[in-house]
């Protein structure tokens, strides 16, 4: 009969005592004890779970944002671009989360939805300031933060720097250049699609390799705005499965909501020179 292995005797370390552990390091204690239902019913852990760790995804994609976003505006791009790619593989991660919240049915969700009280996701500060941080930006969606000082401060900082295509905007200038009224906006609203950003993107896309790093950047921001897309469009469906066309707990349309946002572009003259092409 083999011996049951010990590790000690592969080299691993077995005692912990005045040692950094695995749980040390990432504070394990914190993180799963802060679970914790209010309801009773089954399913509400499924719910507080997935919900917590797509803020933790969040969490890393405003990082990897930031970084890239600084990195845009320094000599050499190229960095972003692994930034912005690993973004896209965060957003991977949020869409696969919904098929795991679909198992809870709309009569496993009526169990507890009302100890919910008004909390919704609507009022997510981190999913606020990516959607600040990629240009969809609306200065009416701060009043549900308005309660959380740091938290509304955060947000309004970010309405003052340049949304992320802004900056790749004015990468996009120093080889085909743009309007002062493109490069010289209004940062607290969305960038409006423009016919001169338009033809310098197509510009790109007509001769990359003579221009491979905004080519690069742009099929970057493509990909990360495809994701994001997938994301809302995985909402919508996943909201509509559990509860139909019921308001949102937070108060919101639910569904019809959502389905507005479906039609927000994030970087349009990206997808709509490819008609031209």
């Amino acid at each position: 009969m083999t011996e049951p292995l010990d590790p000690e005797q592969d080299g691993a370390q077995m005692s912990f005592d005045g040692r950094m552990s695995y749980g040390d390091y990432l504070h394990l204690n914190a993180v799963l004890g802060a679970q914790h239902p209010i309801s009773g019913a089954h399913d509400e852990m499924l719910f507080i779970i997935q919900h917590q760790t797509s803020e933790l995804w969040m969490r890393l994609a405003i990082h990897e944002l930031t970084a890239a976003r600084m990195a845009l505006e320094g000599p050499d791009m190229r960095p972003a671009f692994k930034m912005l790619a690993r973004v896209s593989r965060i957003f991977e991660q949020l869409n696969s989360a919904w098929e795991v919240l679909r198992t809870m049915t709309p009569s496993d969700y009526t169990t507890f939805r009302n100890a919910l009280g008004q909390s919704s996701g609507f009022q997510s500060h981190q999913y606020r300031q990516i959607e600040f941080i990629l240009g969809n930006r609306n200065a009416a969606m701060l009043r549900p933060h308005a309660h959380v000082p740091a938290v509304l401060a955060l947000l309004r900082s970010e309405l003052a720097q340049p949304s992320l295509y802004d900056v790749a905007l004015r990468a996009l200038h120093r080889v085909s250049p743009l309007p002062d009224a493109v490069l010289a906006r209004d940062r607290g609203v969305p960038h409006s699609p423009d016919p001169e950003v338009a033809a310098a993107w197509t510009r790109i896309y007509r001769a990359p390799q003579a221009h491979w790093e905004l080519y690069e950047l742009a099929e970057k921001l493509v990909d990360l705005e495809d994701y994001f897309r997938r994301w809302r469009f995985n909402h919508v469906t996943t909201v509509e499965r559990v509860i139909g066309f019921k308001r949102g707990t937070g108060g919101t349309g639910g569904v019809s909501y959502l389905r507005r946002m479906l039609d927000v572009e994030l970087f349009p003259e990206l997808w709509h020179l490819r008609t031209d092409l």
